[in-house]
């Protein structure tokens, strides 16, 4: 009996280089193929970049935010079509109509191609849409990787006007969408235990629709240079610089306070907007000296940047999984992290765990690492140890595949 699997993986954008969505289709694809299953990409732009054997179907859009042509079509003829309308639409009105339209798309597709596949699988569209490819006679799967209500609470949280909370409002209104797809849909893989409890509270989904399958780590680009010298004291945050939900204003505080008294960096991986919220941070606490930002790097150079740090922070309020902590520690650094969200089940005992939100916590950790060589290096060897026995993308793939057969077999 063949027991290789036709598998379609629904993304509605997928950027390699911006966002996780990209990221987990692409390595979720090539563990799938690597198992022996046919895999097929479809995609809305930006578009992936998939490894040979998989194939890339891709669904054209307006591509509204892309830089080359922000807020308008590439060629005005786009807007004949009434969807595209549509889309153009939702988003003069500051909505994010991405979601919605690219399951129209696909379940017209599907309507009018019918593809032969045994399952499809859907990465955080949750469209309308979607609910239409099981009355076609496809077996469905959707992944939540964590609940966007969290990520919409703290923009609201941090918004300093009633104009700006409105605009935060009506552009996460996608999310009554999701809500609702998501109590239509099973099974539903979730990528840990803290996704499953937020999303099943936050949605108002039964815990039992969700099947929990842990991210894995990107071991290509992520694992440990041991020729290359550790800096003394250097302290590298690879989070978003500008997102409240990643707590880099409470690493500025503890490094504020660190720095009165000792000797140390910080590298930020990323650029802060201009004139934003860090930007002002770093002046106003005197940093400028001390915190570095790298812009954009290719993935190839992470390694190196992680081998020179002294040591990793991964300071969030709240992660549905933490691919951050999981990187760092794939590249045997040391490292701190806040027990935000779902950061304790990938840590676990490799690496220092502060709550979310305290900066005097942060500090009395960044203090105590800096000050012990041998701990460091004791956590640097079980975080390598953990991500290379418990967060493999080929782990990943074979659960997953266990959750397509499922809907398979649901499905009759």
């Amino acid at each position: 009996m063949n027991n290789s699997l036709s598998i379609c993986l629904l993304t509605y954008r997928g950027n390699p280089t911006s966002g996780g969505q990209g990221v987990y289709i692409n390595y979720l694809s090539r563990a799938l193929r690597d198992l022996g299953h046919r895999v097929t990409v479809i995609s809305g732009p930006p578009y992936p970049e998939l490894d040979e054997g998989i194939t890339l179907q891709k669904l054209p859009g307006l591509d509204l935010y892309n830089l080359d042509h922000l807020f308008k079509p590439a060629r005005m003829k786009d807007l004949l079509s009434p969807l595209n309308q549509l889309e153009f639409l939702m988003m003069s009105l500051g909505g994010f109509p991405e979601p919605f339209t690219f399951g129209c798309r696909v379940f017209n597709h599907f309507r009018i191609r019918r593809p032969r596949y045994d399952v499809v699988h859907d990465n955080q569209c949750l469209s309308y849409g979607i609910l239409g490819l099981p009355l076609l006679g496809y077996p469905t799967v959707a992944t939540i990787h964590h609940p966007i209500t969290v990520d919409r609470d703290m923009e609201l949280q941090a918004a300093d006007s009633i104009f700006r909370r409105f605009k935060i409002r009506r552009w996460y209104s996608f999310l009554e969408m999701q809500k609702r797809v998501s109590r239509r849909l099973e099974p539903i893989i979730t990528v840990s235990e803290c996704s499953k409890r937020d999303i099943s509270r936050d949605f108002r989904a039964a815990r039992g629709r969700f099947r929990v399958v842990p991210n894995g780590i990107n071991t290509d680009y992520f694992y440990p240079l041991p020729k290359v010298r550790r800096a003394r004291n250097r302290i590298l945050v690879t989070n978003s610089a500008d997102t409240p939900l990643k707590g880099l204003r409470y690493l500025l505080e503890a490094l504020s306070s660190i720095r009165k008294h000792r000797k140390v960096e910080l590298v930020v991986v990323g650029k802060p907007k201009k004139n934003g919220a860090v930007e002002r941070m770093v002046r106003d606490l005197s940093l400028d000296d001390y915190v570095k930002f790298t812009g954009r790097i290719e993935y190839e150079d992470f390694a190196g940047y992680y081998a020179k740090a002294t040591m990793a922070v991964i300071p969030s309020l709240y992660e549905g999984f933490g691919m951050p902590a999981g990187e760092a520690m794939a590249c045997g650094v040391p490292i701190i992290s806040t027990t935000g969200g779902a950061l304790p089940e990938v840590v676990g005992n490799a690496g220092i765990l502060v709550p979310p939100g305290d900066s005097a916590a942060l500090e009395k950790a960044i203090v105590d690492l800096l000050d012990n060589p041998e701990k460091r290096r004791n956590l640097g060897k079980a975080g390598l140890k953990r991500v290379r026995e418990s967060f493999t993308w080929r782990h990943a793939a074979l659960k997953t595949v266990e959750v397509y057969r499922e809907a398979i077999d649901a499905h009759g």
